[in-house]
């Protein structure tokens, strides 16, 4: 092909072109999306960004990559269904960067999946420097060569003795390895320092611990001998595996030569470094006694006696429960008997050495009596080991769950949570260990690494120059995201969605690739305003080396940062789905789309005038100190929308998600979690449950939905079973549901489609002829209220079901929530899985407003505005607003700005993130924050309120 005729053709891909498009909401639409430019699909939550960006796109993209497989492997792979769509041209090979989390596994940290880590494995066992674990000493190591040298010189006319260490500090009586040793022609041994001839049948106190070497060599060193002498070494060194002791004859002094890392006093020696020795994921380098998990389950006292004024016979040991002739509460009371109090003792005054062999058994026999008319002598292993015993042999999941809650996760005593084993801690560069560089966080690590070469021999940074160059690449693209705040040691499970999505944006820049189509799902979920601009440059960055990137996104900077732009609406479900704009920032500034009003200022979220007085009422946690939180004391006053507020990394989930909540579950629910460390809490009799609402799906199963989630479903099939054809029948409720057998369609098992397997094409979805995609059999669908069945009722959109049950006061009010808070669109059968994260929040929202409250309920809301449009936010604060004037309380973890300013009280967290993180800046109404000069929020929030009082005017 002429290069005219490449150009040609490169012309006509200058735009990724989708026709037809009818995943989900689509109506049928055509988008034009320019490569090589960074572009937003914005929208309403539900408009169908997510339908047009990820089922659409890429899921058309991800199906031609596995197309390119042979018929063979597609058969053993799975083949991915055709979205609805008619074409797509001009497609990249598509990357998603979806907002999931990246997993539960304990293993996976920040430092592997961007594979940091690796790099640093491969750097200690390059250019890592041993040290000894006994003595703190330089580990050394020679080469033969080098041994011959120095016994030769050091040592010249000296009798000596050439030894091999066989054993060093272990029990047993070795009778097996002196007949070795013997058999190999060696005649004599040095026993605990003392020399020894090998006899026939010899052995040692095998309950003793031994230091055995086998003498290879007793001879004079000179020069004239160094044939000897060479062989002699040699042997040694075979015998000794890489170790020989060499003890001068007159002086008695003893030293250690090796060709392995040892250390020269004690002459212990480490295994030749390499990379799997520092992975905590590998036995070779994982700590042996937690596994390189960092943590091991312990029993917890606690948990065991939770209430310590009532006796072990009244059941004040939760595992044994009261009383019982079993064997267990007859050892406890010999141990009672014993320190003298009985089993009606309260547990409280039952004294710390009697306790302490309660829970770890007594190292005698204890006289049991059998109802006092005859005793025999038993040994007692302690409530410990009873409840150890309890949990491995738990038959069934429901039994081990039982025995858990009697355990809490404590850091392991071993490592200290370093997760790997001692060999691979005392391995440094410079003056770190490979563990302490994972602690730090990425920034501070960045300016260690950058101030590294200065710090190496000659040697070393031969060695690590490529290593290094590598490792600090990467280190700066996560800066550059906004994450640099975490540590390489942060389990990926604790990261929120938002976090996960930036690491593999960066990981994805370090990888270079050109020519991709990346497809985003709101990265700048969790990031302060001080980090977006940082975000946005990295998608730039994207986009700069050939790359088309597509992010779904609502926030406003990226809409104004971006080349292109596409709206879809102009409502949502089923009222949207269609394009309403495409093209660049500054066209759509001058349209009249729902986002346009509100991105050129004649739509707003307005500032409250006034700010709730509160119940004068407030909750006091006391000396928070878990992860980076700095001893702080949190006072939420109550009857307030409250916003807690910081720089990513600042602080606000471990202080609200992972010690508030878990104290207050614990409280009023009895959790099992355990809090991070705080010293006490105040006021928890000012609320009487507390709720947390967050995005998660209300289901994990396509047979999910609104109606199920709500309960109002279970109050439908009521109303149908109550119906005079039902009850002529003889149904009952579980007639109407479509998980059991005696209602549902036989065909499709209650799905209302059947799966058509192809073989070696994608497996097809078609609708079930039997129930034509009702779900119901014949007999269920005949029973009809208003003319309606049961089919139909699921079909009804929100707004329509509140129409069709006006008369029914018994779950109309669950319906009316939901319409509320701006769910009227979708419909009461709706799939869970087909819930935006906005919309699945919203219908928790709904169900906790359904609900009957007493007005001191708590509700904790992790970043509610993720997902949502400018005015499904509007919508959101109306319904936060409803809860906080019944008189409950509202804390809201939040950085989106109109939330923000929305509040009457803000916790501003900071100043910085990480170890520069963890103290309350400053605290009170929005204008008090605005004025502050400590906050960092202080400046974006000012501006907000300014611009809002200009566009007011």
């Amino acid at each position: 092909m002429c290069k005219d005729e490449c150009t040609n053709t490169l012309m006509e891909h200058d735009n990724i072109e989708v026709f037809g498009a009818r995943m989900y909401n689509l109506k049928n639409i055509d988008v034009t999306i320019p490569r090589y430019k960074l572009t937003v699909i914005t929208g309403l939550s539900g408009s169908g960004k997510s339908s047009l960006a990820f089922d659409t796109i890429y899921a058309e993209g991800q199906r031609r990559y596995i197309e390119t497989f042979s018929a063979y492997v597609r058969n053993f792979m799975g083949n991915m269904e055709r979205p609805d769509v008619d074409k797509i041209t001009g497609l990249s090979p598509v990357i998603a960067i979806e907002q999931k989390t990246t997993g539960n596994n304990p293993r996976s940290t920040v430092g592997t999946i961007t594979e940091i880590y690796d790099f640093l494995r491969l750097l200690f066992a390059r250019a890592g420097e041993a040290f000894s674990f006994h003595t703190g000493e330089k580990m050394v190591r020679y080469t033969e060569e080098q041994i011959l040298h120095l016994i030769l010189s050091d040592y010249d006319g000296k009798a000596c003795y050439l030894l091999a260490p066989l054993v060093k500090g272990r029990k047993g009586h070795y009778k097996e390895l002196f007949e070795s040793v013997r058999r190999k022609g060696y005649l004599h041994v040095r026993v605990d320092g003392e020399l020894r001839e090998i006899t026939y049948n010899m052995k040692l106190d095998r309950y003793r611990n031994h230091d055995i070497e086998v003498v290879i060599d007793k001879l004079y060193v000179s020069h004239q001998d160094e044939a000897r002498l060479k062989k002699s070494v040699q042997a040694a060194l075979k015998q000794g595996n890489g170790v020989l002791l060499l003890i001068e004859k007159e002086r008695g002094v003893a030293r250690y030569l090796s060709s392995r890392l040892m250390c020269p006093t004690t002459g212990m020696s480490y295994n030749e470094p390499a990379p799997h020795n520092f992975s905590f994921n590998t036995p070779k380098g994982a700590c042996p006694v937690c596994n390189g998990l960092g943590v091991i389950n312990r029993v917890d006292i606690d948990k065991i006696a939770p209430n310590k004024n009532i006796s072990i016979a009244q059941g004040g040991f939760s595992p044994l429960g009261k009383k019982t002739e079993a064997f267990i509460f007859k050892q406890l009371a010999a141990v009672c008997e014993k320190y003298g109090f009985s089993l009606q003792t309260p547990i409280a005054e039952i004294s710390d050495e009697a306790m302490h062999e309660i829970m770890n058994g007594s190292g005698e026999p204890l006289p049991i009596s059998d109802n006092g008319s005859s005793s025999c002598l038993a040994d007692y292993n302690g409530l410990v080991f009873y409840i150890e015993q309890q949990q491995a042999e738990a038959a069934s999941l429901s039994e081990a769950r039982a025995v858990e809650q009697f355990y809490r996760k404590v850091v392991c005593p071993d490592c200290h949570g370093f997760r790997i084993n001692i060999e691979a801690r005392h391995f440094r560069i410079h003056d770190k260990n490979i563990a302490q560089l994972s602690e730090m966080d990425i920034i501070e690590l960045d300016r260690w690494f950058a101030a590294l070469p200065d710090r190496l021999t000659e040697k070393q940074r031969s060695i690590a120059t490529e290593i290094l160059k590598e490792i600090r690449t990467r280190l700066r693209f996560l800066i550059d995201v906004g994450v640099g705040y975490l540590t390489l040691a942060r389990a990926t499970a604790t990261l929120s969605g938002g976090e996960s999505q930036r690491i593999r944006l960066a990981t994805q820049i370090g990888s270079q690739l050109v020519n991709v189509l990346y497809i985003l799902d709101e990265p700048s979920i969790g990031l302060h305003q001080r980090d977006n601009l940082k975000l946005i440059h990295a998608l730039q960055q994207l986009r700069d080396m050939g790359n088309s990137v597509i992010v779904v996104e609502h926030d406003e900077e990226m809409m104004r940062a971006a080349d292109y732009i596409v709206d879809l609406g102009p409502k949502a479900g089923r009222l949207g789905g269609q394009v309403v704009f495409q093209g660049t920032p500054e066209e759509m500034l001058k349209t009249d789309t729902l986002t346009a009003r509100y991105l050129n200022g004649r739509e707003r979220i307005e500032m409250p005038n006034t700010h709730r007085r509160g119940s004068g009422k407030t909750l006091v946690l006391r000396g928070a100190k878990g992860n980076n939180l700095k001893n702080i004391t949190l006072t939420l006053p109550l009857g307030k929308l409250i916003c807690v507020t910081g720089v990513s990394g600042s602080g606000k989930s471990s202080l609200i998600n992972m010690t508030l909540r878990h104290v207050l579950s614990n409280h009023f629910y009895r959790s099992s979690v355990e809090p991070l460390p705080y010293k006490s809490i105040e006021g928890i009799e000012n609320i009487d449950k507390i709720v947390e609402v967050n995005q998660a799906p209300i289901g994990r199963m396509p047979r999910s939905n609104p109606a199920t989630y709500t309960g109002v479903f279970a109050d439908i099939r009521t109303l149908f079973a109550q119906l005079t054809e039902s009850k002529i029948r003889g149904y009952t409720p579980s007639r109407f549901s479509f998980n059991t057998a005696n209602g549902r369609c036989s065909e499709c098992g209650g799905n209302g489609y059947r799966k058509l397997e192809m073989n070696f094409l994608p497996d097809v979805y078609v609708k079930c002829e039997a129930c034509q995609g009702k779900r119901y059999n014949r007999e269920t669908l005949e029973v009809r209220f208003k003319g309606k069945s049961i089919a139909d009722v699921l079909d009804m959109t929100i707004n329509q079901s509140v129409e069709f049950f006006e008369n029914m006061p018994r779950f109309i009010h669950k319906l009316k929530m939901l319409q509320e808070v701006g769910l009227g669109y979708i419909k009461l059968g709706q799939s869970a899985t087909t819930l935006s994260g906005g919309e699945s929040q919203r219908v928790k929202l709904a169900t906790e407003l359904a609900k009957r409250d007493t007005g001191n309920t708590l509700y904790l809301l992790d970043e509610p505005t993720t997902g949502l449009h400018f005015e499904d936010v509007k919508t959101l604060l109306n319904v936060l607003n409803r809860l906080v004037d019944r008189g409950n309380t509202v804390v809201v973890i939040e950085h989106n700005p109109d939330m923000i300013k929305s509040a009457d009280y803000i916790i501003d967290l900071g100043p910085g993130a990480g170890k520069d993180g963890g103290q309350i800046v400053v605290e009170g109404t929005p204008e008090k924050i605005a004025r502050s000069s400590k906050s960092i929020l202080a400046s974006f929030l000012k501006a907000k309120i300014m611009t809002d009082t200009i566009d007011k005017r």
